[in-house]
């Protein structure tokens, strides 16, 4: 800036808003304690020193400053006794400014006030700094502004060419209440510089609220340089602007550097708390002690919260039921804990809280501050203080024998907690009766009842009662200093009822052994039967059920098993040389009960069956050289009534032994070949006798049949050798060829007959083509068809007749075709096999007359139906036009046409006469 700068001058309009505001609240009562200001600011350096002050702040109180104590929210500024606010330490503020709260509290009302401080650090070149306490500066000036006028550039003397040195200026915030009633506009401050005294200067304003959104918020008087609000402020839309004036002259050019504005819009109490839920639920356990945590609510308040606007508090309003008391909870002020505070919460009385909670700003002042409420719902929750009881101290029941999976006795409890949960399920156990677990006690988990089961057989014989002591106890355990009743524990005598129980044997599947073939009628064994009904006089009677090979016999009253037949090991009922059979024992009780038994017969082996040999074919060289013949025997006994066997030839007849040989191999092979040298081919039955081991030892003969074949160098029987070998000589096989060569002779004699027999057949037809026979024929060429429902045609019935079968046996009515009628056919002239051609018209002469005379010759004399359209069409019928003709028609030239006409000439020409 030159010398010739002039000086911006800042005239404040604030302070007068600020009284109005500060008259509204006076307004409410003659005296109020208070700052004498909401917001203190002053200018310092960035440097402070241990003890400097920096402004003063000005409490009143009704009565009086006595008591009045000051503090801040900070660490490096305190308030003195008498409003001063100094520097705790030596300071650097590294920022532009500094804000914190002082708080004035009353000892006697232990109320408290609030204001707040900004200290704005001066950037200057100089060591000059200016202060300002509450709405008054102090600069240090040779020349003071006007009054309410803030200087931010700086001024230049001129006339005596002194010249001050250059420095800048920082304009305080300006401090605007929200929800100003105005009138609007309304000035907040003047800007001025002090070149208007020569040249013409224009103001203006730009930045968030003026030139840019929201628009217009702002405005400035551009020629005397007065900035007006034009509207109600609301912090919690915006708190703060930053504005910037300028000054230029009529031409546009600037004239002053632009300034910095900061607008604070001061925070009125127009929020209320606002909870985050309108109902907040939570849940405490029953009998909890005093201090116990229940929940949180917390409620937001929009206003400044470092101030008393936006410090919300809470209390609690009401509590249903107020039972055992009206004060079973408590709330934090500040932090919305919610905690029990007096002992005796019981579920199984009150099982829900509801509780009206009050969220207050100003710190709770109910006179001043703004309120808002919730509702928090409680829950009791259930502990297990409740043990569950018998509603009687002894039940009873009763059990049939040998029953299982059956409830005898239903235990009744009664429990006080919640139902359908683990303190109230119960659990039953059986604490001593029943040493051998024949009942267990099961819980139904709907209506919590003891179920007495029976989960094993009891027996009257052994047992005729059951006292058993149950004891019932929760799923979880008691709540700590909860003891068990004494009515948790019951008897319960139980009576066991005897049934008539079925006879059963001792020894099931009992196992005897013995020799097989013992005689008929030889005692094996007693299989009896015990009832167990031993307090019953009952008679047990015996009989099969199941006999395979019906070889035994049993006693029916004391169970004797004797034999019927003869045993057989080697039986098809035999497996494993057992045999099984089945026995009932049935009582007589009512009702009578009855029980199986099986027996096993372990069957011993005895030599009674003999070898067989085997194989029972064999087929060996005629010379003994090549090959032999090895046999062995299958014997249905056991060892060691089998092997080793003794093969021999019998003596009788003497060429056997002559022919033949056995060679023994092993205990049970041998091999038989041939003694001679050659033998004659064919088919030899050799007896061979077959003794075993057993004792005493059984022989069987068999006989063996060897076919005896010429074979080739592999020892193969050669094609005619087999044949030989079977048993058919040389004329044998001669006679079967000679058969066989006369079969096919007369086979292929027949199918040449056959064949000449057809060529003849077709030589015998006429030598004309028969689509070119001359006879009367039928010639239709066109037909329309039949009506809608006579569309099947057969063109079959449209040929000549070859039979009469299906004429004679075709129904009654309409018929679409000439029927061929019934009667003797002339003979017509037989074709030459190889006609003369003079003989050609002869033969068609003989033809036609034979055809004249034929009345089975199509055109028959019968009624020709030439067009049939079926019955019931949807042409309807034509049968009542008129004919176009007048008169009647005369049909006798009928009579002139021959005799193929004569009936049709009868029908129509004789009408008259008919």
């Amino acid at each position: 800036m030159t010398a010739g700068s002039g000086v911006l001058l800042v005239l404040l309009s604030l302070s007068g808003a600020l009284r109005a505001h500060n008259g509204d609240l006076t307004a409410r009562e003659t005296c109020k304690a208070g700052f004498s200001e909401e917001d203190y600011t002053a200018l310092i350096s960035q440097n402070i020193l241990e003890g400097e002050k920096v402004l003063k702040v000005k409490f009143s109180s009704c009565l009086g400053t006595k008591g009045t104590h000051y503090e801040t929210n900070s660490m490096d500024f305190k308030v003195g006794a008498d409003g001063t606010v100094f520097a705790t330490r030596e300071l650097r503020i590294p920022s532009e400014q500094v804000a914190f709260t002082v708080t004035a509290w009353d000892h006697q009302t232990a109320e408290r006030w609030d204001a707040a401080v900004r200290l704005l650090v001066a950037q200057t070149s100089s060591t000059h700094s200016g202060h300002k306490k509450g709405k008054k500066n102090t600069v240090p000036d040779p020349v003071q502004p006007p009054k309410d006028t803030l200087l931010p550039w700086p001024q230049r003397q001129s006339s005596n060419g002194l010249r001050r040195q250059k420095r800048d200026w920082v304009i305080p915030p300006i401090n605007v209440p929200e929800n100003s009633r105005g009138p609007f506009p309304q000035q907040l401050v003047r800007i001025r510089s002090d070149k208007d005294n020569d040249i013409p200067i224009r103001y203006s304003i730009t930045g968030v609220g003026a030139d840019q959104p929201p628009m217009e918020v702002f405005s400035i008087d551009s020629m005397s340089g007065r900035m007006y609000v034009t509207r109600p402020m609301d912090r919690e839309e915006r708190a703060s602007y930053h504005l910037r004036a300028h000054a230029v002259d009529m031409n546009g050019n600037k004239v002053e550097n632009p300034i910095d504005l900061y607008i604070y819009v001061i925070d009125m109490n127009d929020n209320r708390p606002e909870f985050l839920n309108q109902v907040y639920n939570g849940s405490v356990d029953e009998g909890s002690k005093p201090g116990t945590y229940v929940m949180t609510v917390t409620a937001n308040d929009a206003d400044d919260a470092t101030t008393a606007n936006g410090m919300v508090r809470y209390r609690i309003v009401t509590q249903t039921p107020q039972s055992p008391s009206q004060n079973m909870f408590t709330i934090n002020s500040e932090t919305g804990d919610i905690v029990t505070v007096a002992a005796g919460l019981d579920r199984e009385k009150v099982q829900q809280y509801m509780v009206i909670i009050q969220a207050t700003d100003m710190e709770g002042n109910l006179n001043y501050g703004l309120s808002n409420t919730a509702t928090a719902i409680i829950t009791v929750t259930d502990v297990n203080d409740n043990p569950p009881e018998f509603t009687a101290s002894t039940y009873a029941g009763e059990v049939p024998e040998n029953r299982v999976e059956m409830v005898v006795a239903n235990l009744t409890v009664m429990d006080r907690d919640q139902p359908h949960s683990p303190n109230w399920n119960a659990v039953y156990r059986i604490i001593s009766g029943d040493p051998s677990g024949h009942f267990s006690v099961r819980t139904d988990p709907t209506t919590n009842e003891g179920m007495v089961t029976v989960v094993k057989a009891v027996d009257y014989e052994l047992n005729r009662a059951f006292m058993l002591t149950v004891m019932v106890s929760n799923q979880a355990p008691l709540a700590s200093g909860i003891q068990m009743s004494f009515q948790s524990t019951a008897g319960v005598t139980i009576s066991v009822m005897d049934i008539n129980e079925a006879p059963y044997f001792p020894s099931n599947h009992k196992l005897i052994r013995l020799e097989e073939g013992v005689p008929t009628g030889t005692v094996l064994t007693t299989f009896s039967a015990v009832d167990p009904d031993r307090f019953m006089q009952q008679a047990v009677r015996y009989s099969k059920l199941s006999d395979p090979a019906n070889w035994l016999h049993i006693n029916a009253t004391n169970g004797q098993i004797s034999t019927a037949a003869v045993l057989d090991r080697e039986s098809l009922y035999i497996k494993n040389n057992v045999y099984e059979a089945t026995f009932l024992a049935a009582d007589n009780g009512i009702p009578p009960a009855s029980g199986t038994g099986t027996l096993q017969i372990y069957l011993i082996d005895i030599n009674d069956n003999a070898p067989e040999l085997l194989p029972k074919e064999a087929q060996v060289c005629e010379k003994p050289s090549l090959n032999a013949i090895n046999i062995t025997a299958a014997d249905a006994d056991v060892d060691p009534n089998i092997g080793p066997y003794v093969f021999e030839l019998p003596f009788v007849p003497a060429s056997v032994r002559n022919n033949w040989t056995v060679t023994r191999l092993n205990g049970d092979y041998a091999q038989l070949s041939l003694r001679v040298l050659h033998l004659e081919a064919g088919v030899y039955d050799v007896p061979i006798t077959v003794t075993d081991s057993g004792n005493p030892p059984l022989s069987h003969t068999s006989i063996i049949k060897v076919k005896v074949c010429p074979c080739d160098d592999n020892g193969d029987c050669t094609t005619v050798g087999a044949v030989a070998a079977a048993g058919l000589g040389t004329g044998a096989i001669v006679a079967i060829l000679i058969c066989i060569v006369m079969l096919l002779t007369m086979v292929l004699l027949f199918v040449m007959w056959m064949k000449r027999r057809e060529k003849e057949r077709h030589t015998k037809q006429l030598l004309i083509d028969p689509e070119d026979d001359v006879r009367d024929n039928i010639l239709k060429y066109d037909e329309e068809g039949g009506g809608e429902e006579d569309q099947d045609y057969d063109l079959s019935q449209l040929q000549q007749p070859e039979a009469m079968e299906h004429v004679l046996s075709k129904a009654p009515g309409v018929r679409r075709v000439d029927e061929r009628p019934v009667g003797a056919e002339p003979q017509y002239p037989v074709r030459p096999v190889v006609p003369h051609p003079g003989d050609i018209g002869d033969f068609i002469n003989e033809g036609l007359r034979a055809a004249d005379n034929d009345p089975t010759a199509p055109p028959y004399d019968s009624l020709l139906v030439f067009d049939y359209e079926g019955s019931g069409s949807t042409a309807g019928s034509v049968s009542s036009l008129d004919s176009s003709s007048s008169g009647d028609q005369d049909y006798d030239y009928l009579n002139d046409w021959g005799p193929r006409f004569k009936k049709l000439a009868d029908m129509y020409g004789g009408g008259e006469e008919d």
